[in-house]
């Protein structure tokens, strides 16, 4: 189900942006996992799955300017940043923000609930898409249309909670997605799907996906700031 006919909630003033935290880790996910990154994570989210691990999005914040946030990003010397969140579009700020990452010569990620329209993203942007399944809650708030504008820089992730999400990710790769250029990464709820299980599902389908690990999570455990 579409969310709108273009439904990009971007608002807000363009020279600061409504932040939870910015900080330097090792990027836990997709396909750059186990590479220094910096992480600017923005404040609020428009959906709420039900396995969500950043409800402490959903409230707070602190608004910075846009150029303090670059500076501060460019000064880690971090080749990588990705912005998440909560759910970076519904600012629009965020958009000036990754081209000026950009510009600076960084490798920008952006990680989105898969909701809001993408197409105004900067093109040198690696887009990192979601897709919800059943479990999260959230399946009716999928924007298909995401898949039209994304290319072989881009990345469309399933977060799966179990048996059922992954039948229903996998009926979605073998028809919406086949053919089509991103990167598909399958990632089990930590400590609630086994990746065991998970592997063994993907290797007997030949599914033309990469398991996607929490990497962070195994090194640090479920907390925040890395």
């Amino acid at each position: 189900m579409s969310a709108g006919p273009r439904s990009f909630a971007g608002g807000g003033p363009t020279d600061s942006i409504l932040l939870t935290e910015a900080y330097l880790s090792i990027q836990g996910e997709s396909t750059r996992a186990g590479l220094p990154c910096w992480f600017v994570r923005t404040a609020r989210c428009n959906l709420r799955c039900r396995w969500c691990d950043s409800e402490f999005t959903f409230t707070g914040g602190t608004r910075r300017p846009l150029d303090e946030v670059v500076a501060e990003a460019l000064a880690s010397g971090a080749p990588t940043v990705e912005v998440t969140g909560g759910e970076p579009l519904l600012q629009r700020s965020v958009l000036p923000l990754m081209s000026r990452l950009c510009d600076a010569g960084r490798t920008v990620l952006l990680e989105t609930g898969g909701s809001l329209s993408v197409e105004d993203v900067d093109p040198r942007v690696h887009r990192i898409v979601d897709l919800k399944c059943p479990g999260s809650g959230e399946e009716r708030r999928n924007r298909w249309e995401n898949l039209d504008s994304l290319t072989d820089r881009d990345e469309v992730k399933f977060v799966l909670a179990d048996r059922t999400d992954y039948e229903w990710a996998r009926d979605v790769v073998r028809t919406r997605l086949a053919g089509r250029p991103p990167v598909v990464l399958l990632s089990p709820v930590h400590g609630a799907l086994d990746p065991a299980d998970l592997a063994a599902w993907m290797l007997k389908d030949a599914l033309p996906a990469r398991l996607n690990l929490q990497l962070h999570k195994f090194i640090w455990g479920d907390r925040r700031g890395v």
